[in-house]
């Protein structure tokens, strides 16, 4: 069998009430990333495209967190179980030729290429599959039902288990991840019924059908693996969360990054760390950051989206949001990177420093209490503290430009549309509206006055 031979229905459209939440439980976060993100991450290696979805409440929000997936989406109008949202999405199934179908449920964040890979091997030997866990706790999963010769007979949700019905609870739960041969489970769809607690169609009850009929069905034993199990609360979705963070850490300190205080170090699933980085605790990475060999990171630092280039560092307590920081620059402590902020190679700034789209250029410093809004700021120029660029009217955005070389004295306000000249100086305390010439000086304030400051005697 080849990867393109197995289709994948993700199972997206409940609401998840015990998550007390207007999202969709697929959207939760873990991480920064919503969970429904991890799922497709496990089965694309696998399934390349052949990957639908099944969604229904808040299904506008899903689509806008994942605007590349719309194609794949097929809507699910009323939420009537997991045996009608495959019933809804199984013309899209047909529609991908491939003579198996995976189904996985969106909100098992912690499910690996791995696990999966193992169901999708079975493809070939069965009609249906499906994995087995035996979790400390089987909390709502539904039951697995066997004979005495340890054969499969069904899957009994929890709430409709009946001891005297079904014998002695084994503690073997289905973790709700599926293989359907297409050709043969297609008529057994038809026979689904909603007569259990929930007035819902279970996809669950496609195993005693398929039983009856005399099909093959296997359990794909996956002992304890609780990676399996879906998220139905704050708390295992804070747990589940707490796992995902150890094993990422782990994962660079063993591949060589040096993480101080790890514990404390969270680091998002689509984040690159290169060997020869060192991270400090209570240090927060998400987004696509990419943190190259030899960077430092400190401590109290929310970083997303970013880029670090080797030999970089980044001190205490900074917020750095889809940003550049280039090799040998400084930030911090205390700046603001916001989106298009970029440091070219050994340029400094400093403490409560903020930058918006602007540049500051190789060797450049912005050290103290400055404020770069759509600017370029030349190579070597040294900007002082209480600068800003006033790059807004209240209706457009204007661009400063300063030279190589020039130094803007303290308390400066540059009003732009502006440009300063190479080498060019700017008096402290002026509001600059004019464009400076190269190796010119703008000044722009009042003449100082000096006044007697003697009293007048009274009387």
């Amino acid at each position: 069998m080849t990867d393109t031979s197995i289709a994948a229905v993700v199972l997206a459209a409940g609401k998840g009430t015990r998550m007390h939440s207007a999202k969709p439980k697929v959207l939760q976060t873990l991480l920064n990333e919503p969970m429904l993100h991890y799922v497709y991450s496990a089965l694309d290696p696998i399934m390349q495209d052949n990957v639908l979805t099944v969604i229904g409440h808040a299904a506008d929000m899903v689509r806008e967190a994942f605007p590349e997936k719309c194609d794949s989406f097929v809507v699910q109008e009323e939420q009537l179980g997991t045996g009608h949202a495959l019933q809804v999405a199984w013309d899209a199934v047909k529609k991908t030729g491939a003579p198996y179908c995976m189904v996985i449920n969106g909100d098992t964040p912690l499910v690996t290429t791995e696990a999966l890979q193992r169901l999708a091997e079975v493809a070939g030997r069965c009609d249906l599959a499906f994995m087995t866990i035996t979790p400390p706790e089987p909390g709502s999963f539904g039951r697995i039902v066997r004979d005495n010769k340890r054969a499969i007979n069904a899957v009994v949700e929890a709430k409709d288990y009946d001891e005297s019905v079904h014998g002695p609870v084994s503690g073997e739960v289905n973790a709700g991840i599926y293989l359907l041969k297409v050709e043969t489970m297609e008529a057994l769809l038809d026979e689904l019924r909603n007569e259990n607690a929930s007035g819902e169609y279970y996809i669950t009850d496609l195993v005693s059908l398929a039983v009856e009929k005399g099909l093959s069905v296997h359990g794909v034993l996956c002992g304890d693996d609780v990676s399996l199990m879906g998220i139905n609360s704050p708390r295992e979705l804070v747990a589940a969360e707490n796992t995902l963070r150890h094993k990422i850490v782990e994962a660079l300190i063993d591949k060589g990054v040096l993480v101080h205080n790890p514990g404390t170090v969270i680091i998002g699933p689509q984040v690159t760390v290169e060997p020869g980085v060192e991270i400090f605790g209570h240090c927060e990475i998400y987004g696509e950051s990419v943190v190259k060999a030899g960077a430092r990171l400190g401590s109290y630092n929310y970083i997303t989206d970013s880029v670090f280039e080797s030999g970089c560092e980044v001190k205490q307590f900074c917020h750095i949001e889809k940003a550049v920081v280039g090799s040998g620059a400084t930030v911090g402590p205390y700046a603001r990177l916001r989106p298009g902020a970029e440091l070219k190679r050994d340029a400094r700034v400093g403490n409560f420093v903020e930058m918006k789209k602007a540049v500051l250029g190789e060797g450049a410093k912005a050290s103290h209490l400055t404020y770069l809004g759509d600017t370029d700021v030349g190579a070597g120029a040294n900007i002082g503290a209480g600068t800003i660029t006033c790059n807004y009217d209240g209706k457009n955005k204007f661009k400063t430009v300063i030279g190589s070389g020039a130094f803007i004295g303290s308390n400066s306000a540059l009003v732009a549309p502006v440009s300063i000249g190479k080498d060019a100086l700017v008096g402290a305390g002026s509001t600059i509206t004019k464009d400076v010439p190269d190796e010119g000086a703008g000044i722009a304030r009042g003449k100082q006055i000096n006044l007697n400051k003697r009293l007048k005697k009274s009387d």
